[in-house]
């Protein structure tokens, strides 16, 4: 039996999206596994609540893939609760990371040294 190839490729527009998904998904994890969680059990429902309000976020960023980090946003979409509960989480978990997760730390620190864009021009509406 021959075993077939099967090549991926990744979409470049997308590549950074992804990564700060990841990135956000390791924080939370360790957050929650030191808080409320001694094992390697899934995440709480609160954590994992915090994660699926930040992937939807971040599927629907004005920006696309040139998203800037939240810190560094002109548009803040986290809504007032989330926004403190992600800086608490990020705040433990952001000098762990690069125990942690060296890669997903330092490619976050840079990011976050990254210029942010402008926002997006809406299309001009015409006249009622």
């Amino acid at each position: 039996m021959s075993h077939a190839t099967i090549e991926f490729t990744t979409d470049k527009r997308f590549v950074r999206r992804a990564r700060e998904l990841k990135t956000i998904d390791a924080m939370l994890r360790l957050y929650c596994r030191r808080h409320h969680h001694e094992n390697r059990a899934p995440l709480c429902s609160d954590c994992a609540a915090l994660l699926d309000y930040a992937t939807r976020r971040l599927e629907r960023c004005v920006f696309g893939d040139a998203k800037p980090t939240c810190t560094n946003c002109v548009v803040h979409c986290y809504n007032a609760e989330m926004r403190e509960k992600v800086k608490v989480v990020m705040r433990w978990a952001g000098p762990r990371m690069l125990l942690r997760h060296p890669i997903l730390g330092i490619l976050h620190k840079l990011d976050g040294r990254r210029p942010a864009p402008l926002l997006p021009d809406r299309p001009a509406t015409p006249p009622p």
